[in-house]
């Protein structure tokens, strides 16, 4: 594989620097992270890119409000982020910030090109602008007069501007849309994108403003400075030092092999940046991935409400593991999910420090026990359990690898945790405690603590992309070099060789938490100075007790077909499944009342009814999108089938 072909180019949003990072921000970083670790992992040349969009009316206001220059307000909102980062563990290779020389110049360059191209002109802009959103709108698309997007005041704006002949390229992105079907994640934000704002007719792109001077001016009309969007959206490539004097990173890793944005800034990314890129004549990313927001019960995250969660209160709590896990394990990328302080203690209890912790804990001490701390090595299958353990391992590694190239995070873990788990259950299954009262079951007993110890490694492999630490305290105590975690070992089991020594005492990874008084420490933590917030309530399943409708109230149902591609019972629940659904264009969570009904590998590559438009709920504390269909008689209940043949996703009448 050459180089060009192994390359592997990720970026986030270029943040605007108007306040405090909150986890919504961490969510999209670290999400990104995780993807650049793992091609890493695989072997990729990977360029991890992030950094700061620093010009704009916005910022000018903000430093005027702190008594500061643009240039020194924006210096110290820099080096913030960087720190958060740093706390975040966050591996980028370049930070970028638009008030660079090497971005400006680049910039420069692309306007003009746009000029002499004749992709712009001169005219006058009349509309209604959002200063925090930076984005004009006009009459029809304001909200009760508000913006569309963030529901804040806007007002009136006229003023000499250039601007980019959209028209020109539209019918072009559109046929670029249906012929590259991946280039936008999830499949609903293009349908939005082509139905909102392609179809209805582009309109064309203010891309200058006279009414402040904090940006980069117009080459030859410097009254004019270079609107946010041309500004901010070139630094994918000008990071890479498109348009200097040294273009080898450009060569190299263009076109990018996917943004990850947030979903209220897709318009931009899907529809102006392809469009510059096409005005350039240059590639276009191969991937758009525009994931969904980090919700509160109440809404939004706002300081008003005291229910802002900063990351770095998390780690300074819990450790980098515990937040990153969280993130990444209780939100489906791509769709909203919603933290609560229930929620995060939960997962670092039950997930990471019973499943994993313990695990860990049990086999280093047995080993120790049984045979004085040294790993024995595997020799087939010995006992009656070692074959489908070793089965569990191997499809793990492929359904990981399979999910992880479409950046469903959230199912990666579910499914290593799947094998965390069966782990777990192998212990009851063998008894170790029983087989070494008889000394004609040693090899028994040595096969089950070999088989314990590489199913612990195996995990601590795929762990990786998520958990910065934990990894390598694992293979630590099990007495292994970091050559154990590297990817290519995941091809057989039983990597760890002959001799190997386990530590004398193993030391918890992950402290079990005290529920009430953390969820209290964050709930404060949250707050800061604003009144309490009312305590979170489990929503109750009801009996449907529904009256006569229309056809048109029928009408409003969204039936779709989904596959489920994991379940795991929630925990301290005897009625609740959780349920991944692959709906065809995106992935989703479902909690259903079935326990009693289905154990959770019956229901693994099984086809259901979802009702799709379901608003979505907590149900003990799990994000719960839409409803699952299925009948009940007699006591027995059964899920509604459809044919296997129908596709995700397509819609049921």
């Amino acid at each position: 594989m050459t180089a060009k072909n192994n390359t592997f180019y990720i970026t986030t949003p270029i943040y605007y620097p108007s306040g405090k990072f909150h986890i919504g921000t961490a969510y999209t970083t670290v999400a990104s992270d995780a993807m650049a670790r793992y091609k890493r992992l695989k072997g990729f040349d990977v360029r991890f890119l992030t950094g700061m969009d620093e010009h704009g009316q916005k910022i000018e206001e903000k430093a005027k409000e702190a008594g500061k220059a643009p240039q020194a307000f924006v210096d110290e909102m820099a080096e913030a982020a960087k720190k958060v980062w740093s706390v975040m563990d966050i591996s980028y290779d370049d930070f970028i910030r638009t008030t660079e020389e090497r971005h400006k110049k680049s910039v420069e360059k692309i306007f003009q090109t746009f000029l002499d191209n004749g992709d712009i002109y001169k005219g006058e802009y009349e509309g209604w602008y959002c200063t925090p959103c930076e984005s004009f709108y006009t009459e029809a698309q304001l909200v009760d007069g508000n913006c569309p997007d963030c529901g804040r005041p806007v007002h009136k704006v006229k003023e000499e501007s250039y601007f980019f002949n959209m028209k020109k390229y539209a019918d072009r992105l559109l046929d670029y849309y249906e012929n590259h079907a991946e280039f936008i994640e999830p499949e609903s934000r293009k349908n939005e994108m082509i139905n909102n704002f392609i179809k209805p007719g582009l309109e064309d792109l203010s891309v200058s403003r006279t009414s402040f001077d904090w940006g980069i001016p117009v080459p030859g009309d410097p009254k004019h400075v270079i609107y946010v969007w041309v500004d901010a959206l070139s630094n994918y490539i000008t990071a890479l030092g498109y348009g200097s004097d040294d273009d080898t990173l450009f060569n190299q890793y263009w076109p990018a092999d996917v943004h990850v944005v947030g979903k209220d800034i897709v318009r931009f990314h899907t529809i102006y940046w392809p469009i510059f890129l096409m005005a350039l004549d240059l590639p276009l990313p191969k991937k758009i991935f525009a994931h969904g927001f980090i919700m509160m019960k109440d809404g939004k995250m706002s300081k008003s409400k005291g229910n802002v969660v900063y990351p770095e209160m998390l780690v300074e709590r819990y450790g980098l593991d515990a937040t990153r896990y969280f993130l990444l394990r209780e939100l489906p990328f791509g769709s909203d999910g919603v933290f609560s302080p229930e929620s995060f203690v939960e997962r670092t209890n039950y997930d990471l420090a019973n499943d994993l912790g313990n695990l860990l804990n049990r086999t280093v001490s047995m080993i120790n026990k049984y045979f004085d701390g040294e790993v024995p090595q595997i020799k087939g299958n010995v006992t009656e359990f070692d074959a489908t353990l070793q089965q569990v391992a191997k499809r793990t590694v492929g359904v990981y690898e399979e999910h992880m190239e479409k950046m469903q995070f959230s199912i990666v873990l579910s499914e290593v945790w799947a094998l965390i788990s069966r782990t777990n259950k192998y212990i009851d299954e063998t008894q170790p405690w029983v087989l070494a009262k008889d000394e004609s079951l040693k090899a028994e007993l040595a096969s089950a603590m070999a088989h314990l110890a590489e199913s612990l490694r195996m995990a601590a492999v795929m762990l990786q992309p998520f958990l910065p630490n934990a990894p390598k305290q694992i293979i630590e105590q099990l007495g292994l070099s970091e050559d154990a975690l590297a990817w290519e070992t995941l091809e057989h089991f039983g990597f760890i060789p002959e001799g190997i020594k386990v530590v004398s005492k193993g030391t918890p990874i992950f402290p079990r938490l005290e529920v009430e008084p953390e969820v209290a420490y964050i709930r404060d933590q949250m707050r800061g100075d604003t009144a309490p917030v009312e305590e979170e309530q489990a929503v109750e399943e009801l009996p449907a007790q529904e009256p006569e409708i229309s056809i048109e109230d029928f009408m409003k149902v969204d039936l779709r077909a989904a596959t489920v591609t994991a379940c795991e019972a929630v925990p301290k629940t005897s009625k609740l499944l959780k349920l991944q659904l692959d709906m065809g264009y995106e992935q989703r969570q479902v909690v259903s009342g079935i326990a009693e009904h289905y154990k959770p590998d019956e229901l693994v590559g099984k086809k259901v009814v979802v009702v799709a438009n379901l608003k979505p709920v907590k149900l003990r504390g799990e994000l719960s999108q839409g409803m699952i269909l299925a009948g009940e008689k007699d006591g027995f209940l059964t899920l509604a089938a459809v044919d296997e043949n129908l596709p995700n996703g397509a819609k049921i009448k």
